[in-house]
């Protein structure tokens, strides 16, 4: 069996030959490219006898699923999978698994992080403090008494809960379906208008998918408090950007954390987030931590062991 790596997954050059020293002692052969090529004609290359390929977020497209007559799984070393031509593979009957819960951890306290930093500015504090400012006109606002609205109360928005149960706040939850789990932490569930109009932060941690694609519009924005700030670590799509953005400048809400956006960053110059005051943005950085890498290396290696012995799990297709 040849498994094909034919991107970097972040992690020591150490845990891949770990990694390949593993299956080459069950009788495969891994092969692993050092860097990140999203030309169609390198990646079919790439993949070029290869029955297992692995990828992170590298764009997957129908014309490179329809190039390979090998493959047979898609390890995706990546929750989301709007990046990979997923009904071309289901087409060609090509397994895709992915790495579900490997960055439940670092996704929800860099969320939590960023209601504390719209809260208490300390993002703007640094270079202000830095160039011999005070406080004056940043006295922010405490995290405790806050009601915090959770869009999407999967795994992430789970863990979310969790962590605010010791910030003493009112937890609100929104979803198709309603998780048992989540209710340990005291989230009520309720409609999507009514956490909109009751919440003092709303954090997204919804998927990406037709009911979802600009589910935060215009109309959705106008429930909110004007003292009310939006944040999205979840996908940039689920969110308007142009009517946030116009929120943003009209102060229909105090502000928004972003870190996902319509496009992968580097962000185009114009991006309207980046010339706006009351936002906060970071490059798309949620799941990135070092331990992450780690547990999704992991939970692909048994990805791939599990369909090998007949039992996948993390099935997308």
């Amino acid at each position: 069996m040849k498994i094909h790596v034919i991107e970097p997954l972040a992690v020591p050059a150490e845990s891949m030959e770990q990694f390949k020293k593993e299956f080459a002692g069950c009788g495969h052969e891994v092969v692993s490219f050092p860097d990140r090529n999203e030309d169609p004609a390198e990646i079919i290359k790439r993949c070029e006898g290869a029955e297992v390929v692995v990828i992170g977020n590298l764009p997957f497209p129908e014309e490179v699923v329809s190039a390979l007559t090998d493959l047979k799984m898609l390890a995706v070393a990546f929750t989301g999978v709007d990046h990979v031509a997923v009904n071309k593979c289901r087409e060609k009957d090509i397994r895709i698994c992915n790495a579900s819960g490997y960055s439940t951890i670092n996704v929800a306290e860099l969320a939590v992080g960023m209601m504390l930093d719209l809260l208490r500015n300390i993002t703007k504090l640094d270079p202000i403090t830095r160039n011999g400012g005070t406080k004056d006109g940043y006295v922010g606002f405490d995290l405790a008494g806050k009601t915090v609205g959770i869009v999407g109360t999967g795994v992430i928005g789970t863990r979310v809960a969790k962590i605010l149960q010791g910030f003493d706040v009112k937890l609100l939850g929104y979803d198709v379906t309603q998780k048992d789990e989540i209710k340990k932490y005291g989230v009520e569930y309720t409609d999507l208008d009514t956490l909109l109009q009751k919440s003092d932060i709303v954090t997204l941690h919804c998927p990406l998918n037709d009911s979802t694609r600009g589910l935060i519009n215009s109309a959705k924005i106008a429930l909110m408090k004007k003292s009310a700030y939006l944040v999205n670590c979840a996908r940039g799509p689920v969110v308007k950007t142009a009517d946030l953005a116009e929120a943003l400048k009209n102060r229909t809400i105090a502000g928004a954390a972003l870190d996902v956006f319509d496009v992968e960053p580097p962000l185009p110059l114009d991006t309207p987030f980046l010339s706006i005051e009351n936002t906060i943005v970071t490059p798309h950085i949620a799941f990135a931590s070092r331990e992450a890498f780690l547990r999704r290396l992991d939970i692909v290696k048994n990805n791939i062991n599990s369909w090998l012995d007949g039992s996948p799990e993390n099935i997308i297709v």
